[in-house]
């Protein structure tokens, strides 16, 4: 394999739409999906109206890459090789004593195996890996506060709470039927929750087409909802710009392999009608997998084997699935490689700078990404030695699974709009240094001189 990846050798060019296209205003959507939780846990299910309210500095506990014990009630930041890093209880930080005192003195999570290089469900943890998680774990994480456990009672139980509340607010049928606090609220007014795409990037997405590259969107919402947010960031005329639209896709299943494969089935009203035994034509289609549509794809462009890249902002979703199973090419969203943890060059000599590096607008960031005054830095980590005071760095198991996953990582789709089509991207590889798949500016605190051997 290449150490560099070029768009202009990929046949076919898809996106997932949450976060990827679509970018939402982080302040008011994050309250939006809060309160459609603690709304439903309070009304519903009886919980404390406590959860209703939150202060500005609970969102703070707001970390991509956190992992919810259920049996413990403890959201753990993990290292590469499963180390807890950090912990809390609830909210509660948890010191370094109080870890061993759950997990052991080596402070290792009994269930890192089951998920690691699996991303696997289960109904003793749950992985944040996306920002439309993130106020559902600071609602958990308050529910924890204030529960306090029965003897004999060795896990928490509010987990159930929260698929219902999950069903209430988003099932397919939610949009339509105007139920939940979400829809509603985003229906009445887009334009406060989301951000229209920049110009430069519809340009962009209409030169990919010119150029000849076969355009998808595979996204896990529902049509009627993909439709208002294409239309209010991309434009009325959003289908012109992509020749294959899948909906309901259900990610990670949709990259599933087979028996769990499902079929696509063909709408009407935004409603699924019939089902397919498979793609005939482009078109715009619901629920499906890969391999059909890997199958419409090489008749489309008359290729037996085809270069397929997939833009996402979720691991467990979009990078890992797209990647282990049909061997795409993907390119993580990271907003996080925005703001706070990314090293800026000396822009001294801004021309060289700006022609090595593309155009991207990296002076002014839309909206900064901070870092967890809590959690700390979503690529690497220390533990102190109790006793020593010695410090031990990690790199976290995020980071790790971004170098094995991804082929390349950006902060937006913006960050490289302004760039050739045949630009040639330093990929993630075995060649290359551990950095040289960021673009354009690696994480700082993963510079040799900030990492100082941090453990992979």
């Amino acid at each position: 394999m290449s150490d560099c990846f070029s768009l202009s050798d990929c046949d076919v060019i898809g996106f997932d739409l949450d976060h990827t296209l679509c970018q939402y205003r982080l302040q008011d959507s994050n309250k939006l999906i809060y309160d459609s939780f603690a709304q439903y846990f309070v009304t519903e299910k009886g919980y404390s109206e406590e959860l209703l309210s939150v202060t500005p500095e609970e969102w703070d506990f707001c970390s991509k890459g956190l992992v919810l014990d259920l049996e413990q009630g403890n959201f753990l930041k993990l290292g590469a090789d499963g180390t807890i890093l950090r912990a809390c209880h609830g909210t509660k930080p948890m010191s370094g004593e109080q870890i061993e005192a759950v997990y052991g003195e080596k402070r290792e999570w009994k269930h890192f195996k089951s998920i690691n290089g699996t991303y696997v469900r289960s109904a003793k943890y749950y992985f944040y890996d996306n920002y439309f998680d993130l106020p559902g774990a600071l609602l958990c994480a308050k529910i924890v506060d204030s529960l306090q456990m029965t003897d004999g009672q060795n896990k928490y139980d509010f987990w159930k709470d929260m698929v219902s509340a999950v069903e209430h607010n988003y099932k397919t049928s939610a949009f339509k039927e105007n139920c939940g606090t979400y829809f509603p609220a985003v229906k009445n007014d887009p334009n406060k929750y989301l951000k229209p795409c920049p110009e430069s990037v519809k340009n962009w997405i209409r030169s990919l087409k010119n150029a000849g590259k076969v355009l998808l969107i595979i996204t896990s919402s529902h049509s009627d909802y993909c439709r208002l947010l294409c239309e209010h960031i991309l434009g009325k005329d959003f289908e012109e710009l992509f020749d294959i639209i899948i909906t309901n896709a259900l990610k990670p299943g949709f990259f599933s392999l087979t028996p769990q494969q499902r079929p696509f089935w063909t709408l009407e009203n935004d409603v699924e009608i019939d089902v397919l035994p498979s793609l005939e034509k482009p078109g715009w289609y619901s629920q499906g997998n890969w391999r059909q549509l890997y199958n419409l794809l090489t008749r489309i462009t008359r290729k037996p084997e085809l270069k397929v890249v997939y833009f996402g902002d979720s691991m467990r979703s979009d990078i890992f699935s797209a990647r282990l199973y049909s061997n795409w090419e993907t390119v993580l969203i990271l907003e996080e490689l925005e703001g706070d943890e990314v090293h800026e060059p000396d822009m001294t000599d801004l021309g060289s700078s700006l022609t090595k590096k593309g155009k991207y607008d990296s002076l002014q960031p839309p909206e900064p990404y901070f870092v967890s005054k809590k959690w700390g830095s979503y690529f690497a980590d220390t533990i102190t030695d109790g006793k020593s005071a010695q410090e031990t760095p990690y790199i976290t198991w995020c980071c790790a699974s971004i170098r094995n996953y991804s082929t390349m990582t950006i902060p937006s789709i913006k960050a490289i709009v302004d760039l050739s089509l045949d630009y040639k991207f330093t990929r993630f590889s075995s060649n290359n240094s551990d950095t040289d798949g960021y673009y354009p500016h690696p994480p700082k605190i993963l510079l040799p001189q900030n990492k100082e051997g941090a453990a992979a």
